[in-house]
């Protein structure tokens, strides 16, 4: 099993890797020191193959195990089967994408410095793994996939375009734009279309763009109340959704090149996101 030091526990003593990623108990060494182990040491941590006594540092991959994670999770999804591989999910899951948020704000500022990649365990980029049961007959209290957003610096207020990241067994994929917008947002999203449709045109179309995104979401079968049926650009006019998909593999996910590969397909939806943003009164 791989072994590490740090300053903060005794000179000359070693302890395996996942010590410091198990929450310790009241009398516990680590009860002192371990907020600050975890954010200087541990969410830097991901994985290499179980059981090789590897442990790989990087922020720019995932590893096989956070997928098989999520299968493991989808055949036992209550709280009894999570609670006994809460580790695996720290080390697997949560501390690889915490880990991908911090080294792809870089990336980020790049395409527009109006959107936020954040850290913060709670309310940040990460989606929590708990699903929302109250009103629903699925009572499974787990998601399994795992997911980022990187949302608009007024996204928090307002209904704004952002990037996400999805990542499930055998589906992964990112997305771009606004999905389930509200009233007013997409009112103003189909009026800068019919008031400005070159430059829809010269967004929706741009070649980079639809080389790598598809459009998807729902849409209505008729024209909006207000909107000419004979539009130009009536198809999209009828969208419930302005939101684009662009599609990567679990090996995708997988290899060291996946962040900048992340990097470079946010970066294609540049004129659609630009479009949206400037169509809700936001700066890009």
């Amino acid at each position: 099993m791989a072994t590490c030091r740090l300053s903060l526990v005794p000179a000359g003593k070693m302890y395996p890797l996942r010590w410091f990623l198990e929450k310790p108990t009241k009398n516990d060494l680590r009860s002192r020191h371990w907020g600050v182990l975890w954010r200087q040491f541990g969410r830097r941590i991901t994985s290499g193959t179980r059981g090789s006594g590897t442990q790989v540092v990087h922020g720019m991959r995932f590893s096989k195990s956070l997928f098989d994670f999520f299968r493991d999770l989808a055949q036992h999804n209550d709280r009894e089967w999570f609670q006994a591989n809460k580790a695996r999910y720290e080390e697997d899951v949560r501390g690889p994408l915490m880990t991908f948020v911090e080294h792809f704000a870089a990336d980020l500022e790049k395409i527009s410095p109006r959107f936020v990649a954040d850290p913060k365990p709670v309310g940040g980029s990460l989606f929590r793994i708990h699903r929302d049961v109250r009103f629903s007959n699925d009572k499974r209290p787990y998601k399994t996939w795992a997911a980022l957003q990187f949302r608009h610096e007024q996204g928090r207020d307002v209904h704004a375009p952002g990037f996400y990241l999805h990542l499930e067994p055998d589906r992964v994929f990112a997305g771009a734009g606004l999905w389930h917008p509200d009233r007013e947002a997409l009112r103003k999203i189909r009026e800068a279309i019919v008031d400005r449709p070159d430059d829809w045109r010269a967004a929706a179309r741009d070649r980079a763009f639809r080389r790598r995104f598809a459009f998807g979401g729902d849409s209505l079968v008729r024209s909006p109340k207000g909107f000419p049926a004979d539009h130009p650009h009536a198809e999209d006019l009828r969208r419930k959704d302005f939101i684009a998909v662009a599609n990567f593999t679990e090996a995708d996910a997988c290899s060291p090149r996946f962040r900048s590969q992340y990097a470079s397909t946010c970066r294609s939806s540049t004129p659609f996101m630009r479009f949206l943003t400037a169509a809700v009164d936001l700066p890009w």
